[in-house]
């Protein structure tokens, strides 16, 4: 995988019972495809687009629509969250069962093109005239776009 991160990871699964349990907890079969991928999010650096996950989990015999249903079926859960850094590819995230307090923002390098989760931040969102429903609901993202130490 190409990306890398500075911020710690929610709490994980630590073994295979702990993913069966969180999956069981959010009314999902614990199949064994499901299992690899909450694990593999679990042990990821940054958010994975669905080609990385696949390529990763190639070994386990599942094919890429099965990796990509289940990418679907933990982000419609609560447990995963979908991503789009800019560059029309949805990344998936590990949140864990208490999605509100992983909340952070992403750091997207212009040249490489490589995502860094940053710490979580206070950002103060003015709720003037016109500003749109979905940030006045603090419903949006946060990405900062730049050169990384690495592209400097």
């Amino acid at each position: 995988m190409s990306t890398s991160s500075r911020r710690e990871k929610p709490a994980k699964p630590a073994n295979i019972d702990a993913a069966k349990r969180w999956l069981r907890d959010a009314d999902l079969r614990a199949t064994p495809a499901r299992v690899a991928v909450l694990r593999f999010l679990a042990e990821a650096a940054a958010p994975a687009s669905h080609g990385e996950i696949a390529d990763e989990l190639a070994d386990g015999g599942w094919d890429r629509a099965t990796l990509y249903r289940n990418l679907i079926d933990l982000t419609r859960a609560g447990l995963v969250r979908r991503s789009d850094m800019g560059d029309h590819v949805w990344r998936f995230e590990l949140i864990g069962p208490d999605a509100a307090e992983h909340e952070h923002p992403h750091f997207v390098c212009s040249e490489c093109g490589i995502i860094e989760c940053l710490p979580q931040a206070e950002i103060a969102l003015r709720k003037a005239r016109g500003t749109p429903r979905a940030v006045r609901r603090q419903k949006v993202q946060v990405q900062l776009r730049g050169r990384c130490d690495i592209c400097l």
